[in-house]
């Protein structure tokens, strides 16, 4: 098994973009349309502030929790 690289992949976040520069740009693009692609474009922003934060996560477990069990 070979070992998973850390990060997004440039391909999707290059598709995105293009995405939603094409769907803005079109005059005949729904406003349904056009808040689809902008919502994948935050949620790609999103996930990669997630995985820039190293401490992203941690305070859903601490030292209290693990004598519950």
């Amino acid at each position: 098994m070979s070992k998973r690289v850390k990060g997004l992949n440039p391909e999707l976040e290059q598709a995105v973009s293009t995405l939603l520069k094409q769907v803005m740009s079109d005059p005949q693009a729904s406003l349904t349309d056009k808040t689809k692609v902008l919502d994948r474009a935050l949620k790609l922003e999103q996930v990669k502030m997630r995985l820039a934060d190293e401490d992203w996560g941690k305070g859903f477990y601490n030292d209290e929790d693990e004598g519950e069990n």
